[in-house]
């Protein structure tokens, strides 16, 4: 799906949380949902996957105003605030919570094992303790993933397809993705062996924004020092937030890099590869519609995408010197001229 499919629902995205939306038809009670994001309120990305949501309770018959009142917290990043915005969405009295990227899921089960929360891209929900099993969760928690681990080795092989002489490589990650940042990690080392390829990780930590900005951008510059280097950027709610801050670093530095959401690469990034999170938000929405007309999230076995998209940046590429071999154009989803 791309964007001109959902400009006729961003409106209805814009519109929760507002006053105005939290209103019924006399008579009728609506039904309240919260939607718990660590991402920035104002981030069009972010907006474009409420919009998902939305559209997907709409296809099951509801509608802000009229059967239904949506509550939207974001923390944009910082880690108090989003422990906050979810103990407010409980005390709210949400009858479904949706979570989206980031610790967000792991931050409702600390706080809640009543109330059914649906997240909509988590990584390794068995491996992080929000599910016992993939086909009958067995709690108050169920959703959709957005990847499997193996997808990882997938982002350094299209690293050295496209840079073949590629020799070291900046791993960004988030060390308080839990199962999440450890696992992807793991299997990006266990990839990066066989093709000849040094490994250094890029942390992100939570904390002060400047701290954070300050050694991310030190790290880049040492692995640009070194000749043939490139960059990964895992998958990481703080990743997606300084995502302009990396793709200029990238830039700065000519370094070829590899990204899991495709706003990356239209933000001026060479390649990404990953799940396309609009489908995934969408369908969250018609979960959430299952759990409020009556089924449990036990028995809503949690989902994974279909399909992996490849998008590719010729201008990037051009500007980093670089080729693009036509086999792996052939594959693209999308390209970016």
């Amino acid at each position: 799906m791309r964007r001109r499919e959902f400009i006729a629902v961003l409106g209805s995205a814009a519109a929760m949380g507002s006053p105005l939306a939290a209103f019924a038809q006399q008579g009728e009670r609506p039904r309240r949902v919260g939607v718990l994001m660590s991402a920035d309120a104002n981030d069009p990305e972010m907006q474009l996957l409420t919009a998902a949501l939305m559209q997907g309770l709409q296809e099951a018959g509801w509608a802000v105003g009229r059967n239904l009142r949506v509550d939207q917290r974001n923390s944009a990043g910082d880690a108090q605030r989003l422990r906050k915005d979810a103990q407010e969405l409980i005390a709210l009295g949400s009858e479904v919570i949706v979570a989206g990227i980031g610790p967000t899921t792991s931050i409702l089960q600390q706080l809640t094992q009543t109330v059914p929360v649906v997240f909509a891209q988590t990584i390794d929900p068995v491996g992080n303790g929000f599910i016992e099993r993939i086909s009958r969760p067995a709690g108050n928690i169920t959703g959709f993933t957005q990847f499997e681990y193996v997808l990882s080795a997938k982002w350094l092989e299209l690293l050295k397809e496209v840079a073949p002489a590629l020799a070291r490589v900046g791993v960004i990650r988030e060390l308080a993705g839990g199962a999440g940042g450890i696992g992807q990690w793991a299997v990006i080392a266990a990839a990066a062996s066989p093709l000849n390829v040094e490994l250094t990780p890029i942390n992100l930590r939570a904390g002060e924004v400047t701290e954070r900005v300050a050694v991310t951008e030190r790290v880049a510059a040492e692995v640009a020092r070194a000749a043939n280097g490139g960059l990964i950027v895992t998958v990481s709610s703080l990743a997606v937030t300084h995502r302009d801050l990396i793709v200029s670093l990238a830039a700065r530095h000519r370094l070829p890099a590899v990204y899991p959401y495709r706003f990356f690469v239209e933000a001026g990034g060479l390649m990404s590869y990953g799940a396309n999170l609009v489908t995934n938000y969408r369908l969250a929405g018609r979960y959430v519609d299952r759990i409020l007309k009556g089924e449990k999230p036990a028995d809503l076995p949690v989902q994974a995408p279909t399909k992996y998209e490849l998008a590719i940046n010729l201008k990037t590429a051009k500007a980093l010197g670089l080729t693009v071999p036509p086999t792996l154009l052939a594959r693209a989803d999308e390209v970016i001229e």
